[in-house]
């Protein structure tokens, strides 16, 4: 499950479809909101109680102002709503085994958190989009998004033993919303949209099959377009879930 901010829903879409479709899901990795939708089903939420638990959701309560030279936000109160809202909060206790990607800033290296530990700190680190929040300081590193280094983790699902790899991809789509730049941040917002779709683009190919949900014009920081998220990833996961079928069968 890929990074994609508010666009996240679309996740959830999907989940929707394969559950309805009996597509097993064995086990899961997921990078910034794709942490954060992949660790609540895997700690025991329906589909439709991550599309209920989302409902009236704004930035509030997710974040709050850092008081750091280094990032506008802190996602501590992400770290709250989890807590309050996850069956589990402990990796050794999900239901389905999940690796969450951050980047450790320090090394310029990727980091996968699995098995055991602390989720709530690992989603935290996997969202903390370097500028906007402020970098997650655990066991001596300092842990930013994992879109950095791995916006669509599929490699870290193929570690984990996966056969048959389903990703889905919600930067890979593009930025109509945008257009061209008529300022120096939608520059920078274009241009880190470009970069990410390029580095999606490299990692589709490892997967078996990849997922597009069509939200190019759905802005990653408008929350509320959850509804519309949620169905644009129902309808690209049933256009092909004969294709899925086929792969998990073979």
């Amino acid at each position: 499950m890929s990074g994609g901010g508010a666009r996240g829903l679309a996740h959830v879409g999907v989940i929707k479809v394969l559950a309805e479709h009996k597509i097993p899901i064995d086990m899961i990795a997921g990078t910034s909101i794709g942490s954060l939708i992949g660790g609540a089903f895997a700690s025991g939420l329906t589909p439709d109680e991550i599309e209920k638990m989302s409902q009236g959701i704004r930035w509030r309560h997710l974040t709050q102002p850092s008081y750091s030279p280094i990032a506008l936000l802190s996602n501590k109160r992400m770290g709250q709503f989890i807590e309050r809202r996850f069956p589990v909060t402990k990796f050794e206790e999900l239901k389905i085994p999940l690796s969450v990607v951050a980047c450790d800033l320090k090394k310029s290296e990727r980091v996968v958190f699995k098995d055991s530990g602390d989720l709530v700190m690992a989603i935290r680190a996997s969202c903390a989009v370097p500028g906007f929040f402020s970098p997650v300081k655990y066991d001596g590193r300092t842990l930013v998004d994992g879109g950095v280094m791995d916006p669509l983790p599929v490699d870290a699902v193929k570690e984990m033993g996966a056969e048959v790899v389903i990703a889905v991809d919600l930067l890979g789509c593009g930025t109509e919303y945008l257009g061209v730049p008529k300022t120096a941040l939608g520059m920078i917002f274009k241009s880190a949209f470009i970069l990410l779709r390029t580095a999606t683009k490299g990692q589709q190919h490892d997967a078996d099959i990849t997922l597009l949900p069509r939200i190019a014009h759905i802005r990653p920081d408008r929350l509320n377009q959850n509804e519309a998220c949620r169905l644009r990833g129902e309808e690209i996961a049933r256009e092909n879930i004969e294709e899925i079928k086929r792969l998990v069968s073979g």
